[in-house]
């Protein structure tokens, strides 16, 4: 099957299409709202800001196509970083609405409050981290205790119901590293660059 990948301008796309052939799964890249209606499998990905992002969907016309083949048609949808984000209500980052598919808000990286010692937690978070699955699903199958993968972040989801949190890492708190609500999938992390571990999630959505 193929997975389809939004370019809404705000994705890293080539190196995703590069990782799915790498797995051979078939990609297509896709920009209009007419692609969105036939396809059977769909990546949400985002690198940027979210006013953008979410400006860029409404006004496309691409975000009611994806309703309408997620929420109605109930296929399978993964959102990377700001693309995960984006799935949620609102964000600290920017004043517009999100998709609203999955509820909590988008908060901003704060340690300024916390005693840490002498250790510093620079913001953005970036670089390598572990994930601990907290619910299992086709996901997560391949996901052993130590799995790393590899994040550029400086806001996170906080999640109202805590059967939504797929996957956690630390970085000064707890913070939800994946989501899920039903037919939609959400990573924090970029697989497309966290080698093994990457390509490993990703056959799994492909499989979903």
């Amino acid at each position: 099957m193929t997975i389809s990948i939004i370019n809404y301008g705000c994705g890293n796309i080539g190196s995703i299409v590069n990782m799915l052939k790498h797995i051979g799964v078939e990609a297509e890249v896709i920009s209009e709202a007419e692609q969105i209606n036939k396809a059977r499998k769909i990546i949400l990905p985002g690198v940027g800001k979210w006013d953008s992002g979410v400006q860029y969907l409404r006004e496309s016309g691409i975000l009611s196509a994806l309703e309408q083949r997620v929420l109605s048609d109930r296929i399978p949808i993964l959102g990377i970083c700001l693309g995960m984000q984006l799935l949620l209500d609102s964000s600290e980052e920017g004043s517009l609405p999100g998709l609203g598919w999955i509820e909590g808000t988008v908060r901003a990286f704060d340690f300024s409050q916390m005693d840490l010692g002498s250790k510093r937690l620079a913001v953005p978070h970036m670089g390598w981290n572990t994930v601990t699955v907290t619910h299992d699903c086709m996901l997560t199958e391949s996901l052993g205790e130590r799995s790393k993968f590899y994040f550029v972040h400086s806001y996170y989801a906080d999640l109202e119901c805590s059967e939504n949190i797929l996957l956690q890492s630390q970085y000064g708190h707890t913070f939800t590293s994946a989501v899920r609500k039903e037919n939609i999938y959400g990573l924090q992390f970029h697989p497309e660059k966290s080698h093994r571990h990457g390509m490993n999630i990703m056959k799994s959505f492909a499989s979903v």
